[in-house]
């Protein structure tokens, strides 16, 4: 069985790298972080994708790729504590995130999503939990859906 483990870094994901390996134990498995766009957030949030007195928008892309990898990079560090056998993959999203983490499923032929309920900050976290949603009814693979730990839950990693 392989699988596809959506990460974003949030305590969410963290747990889900834990519950994944506590329930399937050491299968291959593929740790994707997708990003978007750096432009498509700023014109969301400002109505422009460029500014003046900013950075432009090659150096955003740059920042936010570099940042996805620093991600990625910690999700795989955890999984392979765990003893999986990890292959990172950072995805820009073209489309919307879940389509993407769709997509890449499809392309890995996963047998199985896991992906946490909530991401790393508040507006993450409203997103993913749309995100995981729209991954739960648009695939056609079986989906874990991981909440996040309550505090101070003992099966709680990092």
């Amino acid at each position: 069985m392989s699988l596809l483990l959506c990460y974003d870094g949030s305590p969410s994901a963290k747990h889900a790298i834990t519950v994944a390996h506590a329930t399937l134990g050491h299968k291959p498995l593929t740790l994707l972080h997708v990003f978007n766009p750096p432009e498509e957030v700023l014109a969301d949030a400002f109505g422009t994708s460029e500014s003046a007195s900013g950075p432009s928008s090659f150096e955003l892309e740059r920042l936010a790729l570099e940042r996805a990898h620093a991600i990625v990079h910690e999700g795989q560090e955890l999984a392979r504590q765990l003893g999986f056998v990890v292959e990172p993959r950072v995805e820009r999203s073209q489309t919307a995130v879940w389509q993407t983490i769709l997509d890449v499923g499809a392309q890995t032929d996963a047998e199985l999503i896991v992906i946490g309920t909530h991401g790393a900050t508040a507006v993450q976290s409203a997103l993913l939990g749309s995100i995981s949603n729209a991954v739960v009814h648009h695939s056609e693979r079986p989906v874990l859906v991981v909440p996040t730990p309550a505090k101070g839950a003992r099966n709680q990693r990092p």
